[in-house]
């Protein structure tokens, strides 16, 4: 296989698209200077918003990238016209992250709880008629907020479990960390667990099977491991803990965990034949850091002047990042103490940025839109998209075209990956699968 072809879920922008493909031939761990020799093509991507009739995300990815694009339900494609989705290698994607899976029988939709959470069983259908065809798809890297390996708070991990022991017993194997893209030299802290899947058909899977002592996947000789290196010093070798989730996926919802405070999964870990085992691990990386300062523009000439912040607002931001400690009531009448510390405000210029959520756009003040002083005139400013992009390592303007809104562009980076994680993933797979 010299080239392996890819099906992109919940496009979003085109993140995994961009880290597989490069942009333009480059690579966007090198910010798009080197070439990337990529082995990916991406030959169908879906991406389609519930709830709104502008799909903005679709309109900038279809006009950025050539090839086959869905702009409809994922779960009606699969329902009504599944032969759009062809045959492919490998399936990428950051499935929504706003509910959860819980699962009560694959058939039954209403057994499950949230509007989004139902798209885990649109990944799962798909991998299930694409085996049922004798076409499986043979590798998965899938993408989500760390917190999946320990929702929900009533039953710590079940999720993931559920996740795990749905895709064991359609034949995959997983691996799967938690990266902190700031952690190897990428300019935001964004905390997301990334999992990669091998179907039983493959070498990969073979390999696993067969590997006496997994322990060592996880630290050094998985793909994963190679792209971000974590510390496997021999005197220092963090707790080994292992699970069987071979029970019905029924059983998992009800019972999995029910009675421990906190997650069985920890930030690392290998999933074969539903046995898990997992590990904390710690990042290994020596090269240079990206802090804010590398990535803001420089010139204030190039800063609309709405992004800097003016005398009369800036009570309101001092307020809302400063710490607190107040009375409140809750929807039941009951009174509580809520409190909360202090924003370092503005943003330190030499440190990698906070995470970027999703209402970082507008002027309005907010505890959790990013704010500098600018290094020439020491003015206060909030932070342009094209700097976003920067700390998503996206392309500068890719989501810049008519009628989409700063304030748009800013949530489209809110919801999007550091591209440079799945670079490097791609890299690294691309070296264990050819």
């Amino acid at each position: 296989m010299s080239e392996i072809k890819v099906v992109e879920l919940f496009a979003g922008v085109g993140g995994f698209r961009i880290g597989l493909e490069g942009w333009k031939g480059r690579s966007a761990f090198t910010g798009f200077e080197k070439k990337l020799n990529s082995h990916y093509k991406v030959i169908w991507g879906n991406q389609w918003e519930p709830s709104t009739k502008t799909q903005d995300a679709f309109y900038v990815y279809s006009s950025r990238f050539d090839g086959k694009h869905s702009n409809q339900d994922i779960s009606k494609v699969i329902a009504e016209d599944f032969s759009q989705i062809p045959d492919h290698d490998m399936l990428v994607g950051g499935f929504p992250c706003q509910d959860y899976s819980v699962a009560r029988t694959l058939n039954q939709a209403a057994g499950l709880k949230g509007k989004k959470g139902v798209l885990w069983w649109s990944i799962h259908k798909i991998l299930e008629k694409k085996i049922e065809k004798r076409k499986p798809v043979k590798y998965l890297m899938l993408e989500n907020v760390d917190r999946l390996l320990k929702s929900p708070a009533t039953q710590r991990g079940r999720d993931f479990a559920i996740m795990l022991s749905s895709l064991a017993n359609l034949g995959y194997a997983v691996e799967w960390r938690v990266i902190n893209a700031a952690d190897y030299g990428m300019p935001q802290r964004r905390r997301r667990v990334f999992f990669i899947g091998y179907h039983k058909s493959t070498p990969t899977y073979k390999k696993l099977l067969k590997l006496k002592d997994k322990r060592s996947w996880i630290m050094q000789d998985g793909v994963i491991a190679d792209a971000f290196p974590v510390n496997n010093d021999s005197q220092t070798q963090p707790q080994i803990f292992k699970g069987n989730l071979s029970t019905s996926l029924l059983e998992l919802t009800e019972n999995f965990n029910k009675k421990a405070k906190s997650s069985p999964f920890k930030n690392s870990g290998i999933m074969i034949n539903h046995e898990y085992l997992t590990i904390d691990t710690t990042p290994d990386f020596n090269g240079k850091e990206t802090t804010l300062l590398d990535i803001i523009i420089k010139d204030e000439n190039e800063i609309p002047s709405e992004y800097f912040i003016d005398e009369n607002s800036l009570k309101s931001w001092n307020k809302l990042k400063g710490a607190k400690k107040e009375i409140r009531v809750s929807k039941d009448g009951f009174e509580y103490e809520y409190s909360e510390g202090s924003m370092v405000f503005p943003d330190a210029l030499d440190k990698p940025s906070r995470t970027i959520v999703t209402g970082e756009g507008g002027s309005s003040p907010s505890r959790f839109k990013h704010v500098i002083c600018s290094p020439i005139s020491g003015r206060l400013r909030r932070l342009t998209p094209l700097e976003l992009e920067r700390l998503n390592m996206f392309p500068d303007n890719h989501t810049k075209l008519n009628y989409i809104s700063d304030i748009k562009r800013a949530f489209f980076m809110g919801n999007a990956l550091v591209v440079g994680i799945v670079d490097k993933l791609g890299r690294s797979f691309s070296k264990e699968i050819l």
